[in-house]
């Protein structure tokens, strides 16, 4: 309430001045103006005087660490520099033509909005109801009139979420200027297999004359019901992507194409070395699949391609890789999206260092075989 007060006050007071004539001038005309923490302003007041009298412009009532003045016949020109929080504040530019005083005022607002957003959980499961939070980090001000948090399906905010709550605390401070950690916090319907594949959380923030936003993508998963790596696939378009062929070429599984629509689909088969993918369409002759997209790049994996049928070999070395894998059925440019969870880890130890082990094993027994032999033999 205080805020919004304070920010009526110039608002109101530069109204007034107007109506009490002169032509004294700001640049930016705006009331309030908004300056990023760290950026960079200059407000410029100039003044006309009727006649050949010599105007008189100056800033006054400002702290000289907080910006620079230069003041000429007619004009002042206040640059702040490197802004800081305790930079905002009421500059009030006075102007005279002989003994006609005009005065006029500009609230400086000083905001901190870095594209810091993060998403706790950081994917979704559909057909569950779940509890998801965004937070916004080092911005100021924090107050739900300047900043807002939504979650957004394609271009609309989400229908049918319940709000839970809305936190504000202090970051830890770094320097001088205290800024905050905004989280929103929401219940989510049940969401259904037709979802797009990614939600995002939207922060907006609104100043006097100024809008911003920032976005961050929530992926949506499928649940999974069976052992296999967890997971999902969905259509979904995207940029095609170069694409070659390997030599191995080894047997799909089964496909039935009577129940299946004409457009392409993931499947993946667990092997002793990793996972293999299919992509395979059943949409009758005169079609053809291939794959667009893989974490870390195409050229990472074995693959092959014929027709309808499209493999890709997904080795575990550790931890599977994480992230979306596409594939395009030509012609019509229909897509199918796989994305593969991360927490899938192999545990068994690399051949060569079982084979060490076993090495260093029988080659210490063999030399305390020996040194027993020695000392327990009979005398000579």
């Amino acid at each position: 309430m205080e805020q919004g007060l304070a920010l009526l006050f110039p608002v109101f007071l530069g109204l007034l001045q107007r109506g009490q004539g002169g032509s004294l001038e700001v640049e930016p005309p705006d009331p309030v103006v908004a300056v990023s923490l760290g950026g960079s302003q200059q407000l410029t007041c100039r003044l006309a005087c009727a006649g050949h009298r010599t105007p008189s412009v100056q800033w006054r009532g400002l702290d000289t660490s907080l910006g620079a003045v230069r003041s000429d016949a007619g004009s002042s020109v206040l640059s702040v520099h490197n802004a800081s929080l305790s930079a905002a504040g009421t500059r009030v530019c006075v102007g005279s033509c002989g003994t006609h005083t005009f005065q006029r005022t500009v609230q400086l607002l000083v905001f901190a909005f870095p594209d810091q957003l993060t998403v706790s959980p950081v994917a979704l499961v559909t057909q569950q109801d779940q509890e998801v939070a965004c937070t916004a980090h080092n911005v100021t001000p924090a107050s739900p009139e300047a900043l807002s948090l939504s979650l957004l399906l394609g271009d609309q905010e989400l229908e049918g979420v319940q709000a839970l709550g809305w936190d504000v605390e202090e970051e830890p401070q770094q320097g001088e200027d205290l800024l905050f950690r905004v989280t929103e916090r929401w219940l989510l319907p049940p969401l259904e297999t037709h979802t797009p594949l990614t939600l995002h959380c939207e922060a907006t923030m609104k100043l006097p004359g100024l809008k911003l936003s920032r976005h961050r993508a929530i992926p949506v998963l499928h649940s999974l019901t069976s052992p296999e790596p967890p997971v999902t696939t969905s259509p979904e378009a995207t940029p095609e992507l170069s694409s070659t062929r390997s030599s191995r070429s080894p047997g799909p599984p089964p496909m039935n194409s009577s129940t299946r629509p004409c457009q392409p689909e993931i499947h993946q088969s667990p092997t002793a070395g990793g996972l293999d993918l299919w992509c395979e369409a059943a949409c009758g002759p005169g079609v053809a699949v291939g794959w667009t997209q893989a974490p870390g790049g195409l050229e990472a994996y074995q693959r092959w391609e014929a027709g309808a049928k499209a493999w890709l070999s997904v080795p575990w070395a550790g931890c599977s890789p994480e992230g979306w894998f596409q594939c395009r059925l030509e012609p019509g440019g229909q897509m199918a999206s796989l994305y593969l969870v991360p927490e899938i880890c192999s545990q068994t130890t690399p051949p060569a260092l079982w084979t060490g082990t076993l090495v260093l094993g029988l080659l210490f027994l063999a030399f305390l075989t020996y040194r027993l032999w020695k000392r327990c033999r009979p005398a000579q």
